[in-house]
């Protein structure tokens, strides 16, 4: 029996297309949830729609780029030794790019929709006190966002690990965690964990938004670059062999 073709490696535009077209799918999937389903499925429908959509990207794009679809996994990848450095502007770049566009494509849909109103993107958007669905202050929401996005980040790298027996269902994992995490900072910071995420709602979202992204921005790279230190130092430190 002859061998198998060998897979070619992914050019680099190959992942960045890839980065690019799984952010777009997360951005389209998870405000667009927001947008026109969240009356009826609640915060519920709008994790899932958010786990989901990384599920699916993962599966179908991983292979390809490592799915990340978000600045701060692709930071704390690197900082945990995961990902080149020299890759990274690339990918972050792809992820906003492929993030805008999400949010253009939502905003062709509206514009043609009864009772057209930008204050929709406002009301997506991730932040603190006017923007935060529940009042919170901008303390809870750093702390909800660093956290939240730190545990995302330590089950990536855990189900990612090399000699995973289950690495197949890693996406699912990875998936299943941002639906949990989702459900708790949701009504806190309307739950971004993800710069470009935040980046493709604000830019339509008006003054207060864009006042704020600041925060959606340095939180979650907070988080995923504190997660990618530590599990560097505690879990990928080499083993001792016993005497």
């Amino acid at each position: 029996m002859s061998d198998p073709t060998p897979v070619a490696t992914p050019s680099t535009a190959q992942k960045l297309t890839a980065e690019l077209i799984g952010t777009f799918i997360l951005v389209f999937a998870v405000v667009g949830a927001v947008f026109f389903s969240s009356a009826g499925t609640g915060l519920l429908g709008v994790a899932f729609a958010l786990g989901l959509s990384v599920v699916v990207g993962a599966y179908a794009f991983g292979p390809i780029s490592g799915g990340h679809f978000n600045p701060a996994v692709t930071l704390g990848l690197a900082i945990a030794g995961r990902f080149a450095w020299r890759e990274t502007l690339g990918y972050i770049a792809a992820q906003i790019v492929g993030g805008i566009l999400g949010s253009v494509v939502l905003l062709g849909i509206l514009s043609s929709g009864p009772g057209f109103d930008m204050v929709a993107f406002t009301k997506a958007s991730t932040g603190y006190d006017e923007l935060s669905p529940g009042g919170f202050g901008i303390g809870s929401f750093f702390i909800v966002e660093i956290v939240s996005t730190a545990v995302f980040l330590f089950v990536i790298l855990g189900v990612t690990s090399a000699g995973r027996s289950a690495s197949n269902l890693a996406p699912l994992a990875i998936g299943l965690t941002l639906t949990v995490v989702l459900l708790i900072a949701g009504n806190v910071s309307n739950g971004s964990f993800n710069p470009a995420r935040s980046i493709a709602t604000a830019i339509f979202g008006g003054q207060i938004a864009l006042s704020q992204l600041w925060a959606s921005i340095v939180a979650p790279i907070v988080g995923a670059l504190l997660a990618g230190v530590i599990y560097k130092a505690v879990f990928d430190r080499p083993a001792k062999i016993a005497a």
